[in-house]
């Protein structure tokens, strides 16, 4: 175990979904939005035209020559440019046919944080370094080779939604104009749809990738290009699901997020030894089961659950989360996960990360309900902006004056949706029996937590039609999952192995008559 402590004041809890189950939320209607704000003249800042450069890596075993460009694409309304958005393209260089070459979109979540994570730390040609467990040295934070990127495989775009990395709304324009579910879809599709335009690329292979709330934009994207642009997708890839806007309901979002409470207390070497002694994934199978057994069932029973059953429940949740029974019971069996995080380690003073739960942060007072910070997100902050900034302006040649957002103001942030991005998802699988989707996951990751995920997905087409068009895979490390070297490596080749799958086709989907 290690502790990762920097002063910082930034709360992820703002940028990312939180993984508080449905109950323990406090239920109010959308802030509203203030008067518009319009944009500055940062935009003028951004160069003219983009910026390319030549590289070559090792990458899979072999040498990959290949072009990075980045540059910014005009989104439009009504014909009038209203912003500039900011990619970075890396495409393999000889490649003969581009028909055969898959294309992949890229994008984190928050909403409001850059492409930095996946691009610096994952799929990318260079990514910043971290040791062997995914915990960051002494800062600055340094780049390395990524032999495990997926460039050898295919071509990757990186997008940065307003107003986050160099994109911005030109200047006169809503500051706001982009910020919720819709309309940060609608203008991340504009991009995809414009950089397959200019580039020729319509007959090559489509994917897209997003990690926490990215899930959510990727899963919109893929219903929204359909109807849209008419633009098929061949795969989708869910990178720390959020919940998609499936609904769970109080009580089974209490038994989902048990078997994350499960695997952090495994880590930190909390449970009964008889559990302690096991391999993860063993214990994991018994703490799914009684989670959605008795433990679901004693909790829709309510204030009908019987004195003696309530304990012997309390006893179990006991045994699966390593808190004591009696703490069990004062929270009435249900306990959340901030809850969690402050109380499992309470008597060492030390709480456990939010996006990473192997990650241990000390706050000012071990007393009190909820954690002070997220030491993960404090681990990672750091050693990426400062990374993607040398890489930008030293590497790639792009060095305007201009900040580049790791996190950008997006709030208030409009959530409401006519149809629930997990509802488009099933609309796109529906209207493209090809369209596949993985769903990439840790084990530690306590904001979108593994299981929870597997709710989702089992819920989206309740019938088991799309069964076998759903590919999950499970890590023994956090959100950023890749961070954690034995990770980046069987991560990417998971990423591979889903591209090749995307692209063999279905078997006997009921489209015609027999």
């Amino acid at each position: 175990m290690r502790i990762r402590l920097f002063s910082l004041v930034l709360i992820l809890g703002s940028c990312l979904v939180a993984a508080i189950p449905a109950a323990a939320q406090q239920v109010t209607p959308p802030a509203p939005r203030p008067a518009a704000m319009k944009a500055g003249a940062e935009a003028d800042l951004l160069p003219d035209e983009p910026v390319v450069t030549q590289h070559t890596a090792r990458i899979n075993g072999q040498s990959v020559s290949y072009t990075a460009e980045a540059g910014w694409l005009p989104i439009r309304d009504d014909g009038k440019t209203v912003a500039k958005m900011f990619y970075i393209a890396y495409t393999r260089n000889g490649v003969q046919d581009l028909a055969a070459r898959p294309l992949v979109f890229s994008f984190n979540g928050g909403p409001g944080t850059a492409s930095v994570w996946m691009h610096m730390g994952y799929t990318g040609p260079r990514r910043v370094v971290y040791d062997d467990e995914g915990f960051a040295p002494m800062p600055p934070g340094q780049l390395e080779d990524n032999p495990h990127s997926i460039l050898d495989a295919a071509d990757i775009v990186y997008i940065d939604p307003v107003p986050t990395g160099f994109s911005r709304m030109i200047e006169g324009e809503d500051l706001h104009k982009y910020h919720g579910t819709i309309p940060d879809v609608e203008s991340v599709a504009e991009l995809i749809r414009l950089w397959v335009v200019r580039k020729d690329r319509w007959m090559s292979p489509k994917f897209v990738i997003g990690e926490s709330y990215g899930t959510t934009r990727a899963s919109a994207l893929a219903g929204y290009l359909v109807d849209r642009h008419q633009l098929y997708l061949n795969g989708v890839i869910l990178v720390s699901m959020t919940d998609l806007g499936i609904e769970q309901g109080p009580d089974v979002a209490y038994a989902t997020s048990l078997p994350q409470m499960t695997a952090t207390a495994w880590y930190h070497r909390q449970l009964p030894a008889d559990l302690q002694g096991r391999p993860l994934r063993e214990v994991l199978d018994e703490s799914e089961a009684f989670a959605l057994g008795d433990y679901l069932a004693a909790l829709v029973q309510g204030d009908r659950l019987d004195d003696a059953r309530r304990t012997t429940i309390a006893q179990q949740v006991a045994r699966y989360t390593g808190l004591t029974v009696d703490y069990v019971q004062s929270a009435n069996l249900r306990i959340t996960t901030r809850r969690f995080w402050k109380e499992l380690l309470r008597d060492q003073r030390l709480t456990v990360g939010r996006l990473d739960s192997r990650y241990l942060g000390i706050d000012q007072e071990s007393a009190g309900e909820n954690p002070e910070y997220d030491p993960a997100i404090a681990d990672w902050n750091g050693p990426f902006a400062n990374a993607v900034n040398r890489y930008l302006r030293e590497e790639l040649q792009y060095n305007p004056d201009l900040q580049y957002n790791i996190w950008g103001n997006v709030r208030p942030w409009d959530r409401t949706s006519p149809t629930p991005p997990g509802e488009m998802l099933r609309e796109a699988m529906r209207e493209n029996p090809y369209l596949k989707v993985m769903i990439q996951t840790g084990y530690f990751d306590a904001a979108t937590d593994y299981f929870g995920a597997q709710y989702t997905i089992s819920h989206i087409q309740p019938g088991g039609e799309f069964r076998d068009r759903f590919r999950f895979r499970f890590y023994e490390s956090g959100h950023m999952m890749y961070l954690r070297k034995p990770d980046l490596a069987n991560a990417n080749n998971d990423l591979r192995d889903f591209l090749r799958w995307s692209l063999e086709g279905v078997q006997d989907y009921p489209r015609r008559a027999r």
